[in-house]
């Protein structure tokens, strides 16, 4: 049986249903406004040969607004928590074409990780923002295989991708731990996929520097191309 309305009549339901739609809305404005942008794709010829094999696209924090205007990747699945922010993150990210696994690193990690997994096992890729859920900017959290990407990789018997973007011309929210970046309309955005990475052995100062080496390609193509 399903849980029984409250004294108004309120399918308790109805909240999880309308931050949803409220996150698919903001998913398909975010959509509208990113085709303004600019955009270019760098990546790493190591990575050529690799169609059969799920990638875990590795990123820091405040840059996945950007990454988003990436549209033709390959079907990407994606962990969000699940918290009644995730469900506004569930409408969003399903409105820019991501697939959508629950769990977190607190509440339903294992659970959240198994569908990633098994998403990978059946032909997508992977995302995950490896310095989170609250920082420090820029570290991986976790080493080996407690970072949720390295061990997802391992599992799936895949490859961990660096993944990196970078803005010609943005607003940063200089307030937010992560110094999140937002693109201006009508500026140039650079993604850039660095040389896939063994997830066997990989630790979490390699993965970083990897990262790092991607932003910094990233914006050495917006340099080229002013």
């Amino acid at each position: 049986m399903g849980a029984k309305p409250d004294l108004l009549g309120r399918s308790p339901q109805a909240p999880n249903t309308r931050r949803r739609a409220l996150g698919y809305a903001a998913g398909l404005v975010a959509r509208a406004f990113l085709r303004s942008v600019r955009f270019s794709l760098l990546t790493h010829p190591d990575l050529d040969g690799t169609d059969g094999t799920p990638w875990v696209l590795s990123f820091w924090h405040g840059q996945q607004f950007a990454l988003h205007r990436w549209r033709k990747r390959r079907r990407t699945a994606v962990l969000v928590s699940l918290s009644d922010d995730g469900e506004i993150q569930t409408g969003a990210l399903g409105s820019l074409g991501l697939v959508v696994e629950r769990g977190s690193s607190t509440r339903g990690g294992a659970m959240g990780l198994k569908g990633i997994v098994r998403r990978m096992r059946q032909g997508h890729d992977a995302a995950f923002a490896v310095d989170g859920p609250r920082g420090p900017r820029g570290v991986v959290r976790g080493d080996g295989d407690r970072v949720g990407a390295i061990l997802a990789a391992r599992l799936a018997g895949g490859l961990v991708v660096p993944l990196a973007s970078a803005c010609s011309s943005a607003w940063v929210l200089a307030r937010t731990w992560d110094k999140f970046e937002i693109p201006r309309p009508f500026s140039r955005v650079a993604v850039a996929l660095g040389a896939p990475l063994d997830p066997r052995g990989l630790d979490g100062t390699t993965l970083a520097r990897a990262i790092d080496a991607s932003r910094e390609a990233a914006l050495r193509a917006l340099d080229a191309d002013p």
